[in-house]
């Protein structure tokens, strides 16, 4: 890993629009992408499919040094590959989400994916979306911006996107979880989500996904070279 590749990190909580905004920046720097929070999501995938204990720290850590993992580009976005099967819908559901917040709390699971994180690292730059991409696994990253909406926006986008895939969804039960997992995860020991001293705090609760790209464009334009 160089410290010379340049790399955005984009953190905040679910929901508040960090997955569209680093699709955006990639395709316009040319960076790869690191979703952090999918790593996370896909071992609560698999200690939940091989009835793995979310409690059980040493038996998630070996299960996260087996993972077969990679991300592949797609016309509608990030595909997250496990043992060479998609698996991008099963990571993404509540259940999974909750158990990823769960096991992200953990030290040692924590530890277990940081280098693996880190090795995403590579010419001709990254854009990392995670909790702590720019406070933990990547603090020299020249562009940190720290995304964030209301939890009441945040559960009335779910809501739209499961209603949008033809699925039932009940807003004052995800508005729970929501404020459950941000509890937990602006609360834990271990990394836990807040800002770094030198992010960009921008919050997307009444703004549009352009106004969202193009406040991080011109931010990222005082500390990258110019868009060629």
């Amino acid at each position: 890993m160089s410290a010379d590749i340049p790399v955005i990190t984009v953190d905040g909580p679910g929901g508040a629009g960090k997955g569209e905004l680093c699709l955006r920046l990639s395709k316009m720097y040319g960076f790869t992408i690191l979703d952090s929070g999918a790593i996370y999501r896909v071992l609560a995938y698999a200690a939940l499919k091989h009835q793995v204990s979310l409690a059980d720290e040493p038996s998630l850590v070996k299960l996260a040094g087996e993972l077969r993992l990679s991300f592949e580009p797609r016309d509608s976005g990030v595909a997250v590959m496990l043992d060479g099967e998609d698996v991008s819908r099963g990571v993404r559901n509540e259940e999974t989400g909750g158990a990823a917040s769960k096991i992200a709390a953990l030290p040692g699971v924590r530890a277990a994916l940081l280098d693996r994180q880190k090795a995403f690292r590579t010419a001709p730059g990254l854009v990392a979306d995670g909790r702590d991409m720019g406070t933990v696994v990547f603090p020299d990253a020249p562009v940190k911006i720290f995304l964030d909406a209301s939890p009441e926006e945040r559960a009335r986008r779910r809501v739209k996107q499961l209603e949008s895939q033809g699925k039932a969804a009940d807003y004052d039960k995800i508005l729970a979880e929501i404020r459950e997992r941000d509890n937990r995860d602006r609360n834990r020991a271990a990394a836990p989500l807040k800002p770094a001293p030198d992010a960009l705090l921008l919050d997307s609760t009444e703004l549009s996904i352009q106004e969202v790209v193009d406040t991080a464009l011109a931010f990222a334009a005082k500390k990258l070279k110019p868009l060629s």
